[in-house]
């Protein structure tokens, strides 16, 4: 898959843009604060139906406008498509392809984004609901009916909170709040299925991951992926490091999505999990087993890398994630290659890593680079250079902006 153009309408910083892009590197330089990266996160918005930098869509839209408009013409092969997507300051976000209109939940069936960013560290080094975040998004990628399944499940997860804090309110103990059953019928459904899906997509970066980390350090340090289930009696906690209960392997067994024995498993260690939960979640109003509460663990010698690695480390398991999910994708994908986003990657790295992921990045189809200054990049990335300053993009032969 190949961009070839991209336009910008109340944008972050840009009032109005268009950029033409093409096939290999594509380097967008400028000074910090011009609006590199706001380029790139239009574009993987259409992969992920988000921003990599905030949790919210209203952040996108330019002061004083009330939506902004990302548009982008997207190669497959012969074949052309013209996405379009509205994001909404308030209310929900619009979508065209083609110029017809569709759910924004189809967007990512046309385009496939794989964007690397410092804020990456904070998968491996943050809260579980970034691990979470991160692989959710490259489930709706690999499989987009996977984004109604989250959906669906957020809005029962909080249907079913709502109740339990209102149980909690009105001192309702035990079983004597018999309404919960269908809302744990519902909620075991798709935790379900989405567990499933979850499992199967660890089991799946395992090798690839393996594989970049050691292209990226120089060194096989033995990373694993593995997921730490609530259901399983992982207490993993929003703010501390996930333990792993000993009945976590019994989940393991379960890595085959959509098969009846492993979705079976999975539904009926849920049903378990919740009805030994079931007094302490009256007790304090909340949903305390499911897909919401577990954790991507991350090892490499054997340790957690959140409390472990070096920051070197970590950024490298990073990287190698990002690396393997462009992996996944490639291999599963019938519209070619993910765009590979690099951005504002090379400047954190030395000469050696630098030159590891220049070679590993000239492979894909069409790869973007952010950077403040052109000799950061990797002379094998410097095929076609963008110049952007203050929300503009600058004629290819402008001078080259630097850092003052």
């Amino acid at each position: 898959m190949i961009v070839e153009h991209l336009s910008l309408v109340d944008f972050r910083n840009y009032a109005a843009a268009d950029v033409e892009l093409g096939p290999g590197p594509n380097v967008f330089v400028g000074r910090n604060g011009q609006g590199k990266t706001n380029l790139a996160e239009a574009i993987g918005f259409f992969a992920t139906l988000g921003s990599h930098r905030v949790s919210n869509d209203a952040p996108m839209v330019r002061d004083g406008a009330d939506a902004a408009i990302i548009r982008a013409r997207l190669a497959h092969g012969e074949r052309r498509v013209q996405l379009e997507a509205q994001v909404n300051r308030q209310g929900a976000n619009k979508a065209r392809v083609n110029g017809s209109q569709v759910k924004p939940a189809e967007l990512p069936r046309y385009a496939q984004v794989v964007l690397f960013a410092p804020e990456d560290l904070q998968i491996v080094r943050g809260d579980p609901s970034g691990r979470r975040r991160f692989a959710d998004q490259l489930l709706i990628q690999r499989s987009p009916r996977m984004a109604g399944v989250i959906g669906d499940y957020d809005r029962v997860l909080k249907q079913r909170t709502a109740l339990l804090k209102s149980a909690k309110a009105r001192g309702i103990r035990g079983d004597a709040l018999s309404t919960l059953d269908v809302w744990d019928d519902k909620l075991i459904a798709l935790g379900t299925q989405l567990i499933a899906a979850r499992l199967a997509l660890a089991s799946d970066l395992a090798a690839p991951l393996a594989d970049a980390y050691t292209a990226i350090a120089g060194a096989d340090h033995d990373p694993e992926i593995e997921w730490a289930l609530s259901i399983a009696g992982a207490e993993t906690g929003e703010d501390g490091d996930a333990q792993v209960a000993a009945s976590l392997p019994v989940a393991a067994d379960a890595r085959v999505e959509g098969t009846e024995s492993s979705t079976a498993r999975i539904a009926d260690m849920f049903r378990q999990a919740l009805a030994a939960k079931r007094a302490a979640e009256l007790e304090r109003g909340l949903t305390l087993v499911g897909p919401h509460r577990d954790d991507l663990l991350l090892r490499i010698r054997g340790l957690p890398v959140k409390g472990y690695a070096s920051h070197g480390e970590s950024w490298s398991v990073a990287l190698s994630l990002r690396l393997a999910s462009a992996e996944l994708l490639r291999a599963d994908s019938r519209l070619g290659d993910p765009v590979l986003i690099l951005d504002d990657v090379f400047a954190e790295l030395d000469t050696e890593r630098r030159a590891r992921l220049a070679g590993l990045a000239a492979d894909y189809e069409q790869v973007i680079v952010t950077a403040a200054v052109e000799g950061d990049v990797p002379d094998g990335l410097r095929a076609r250079m963008v110049r952007v300053e203050a929300g503009r993009i600058l004629d290819p032969a402008a001078p080259e902006a630097t850092d003052a």
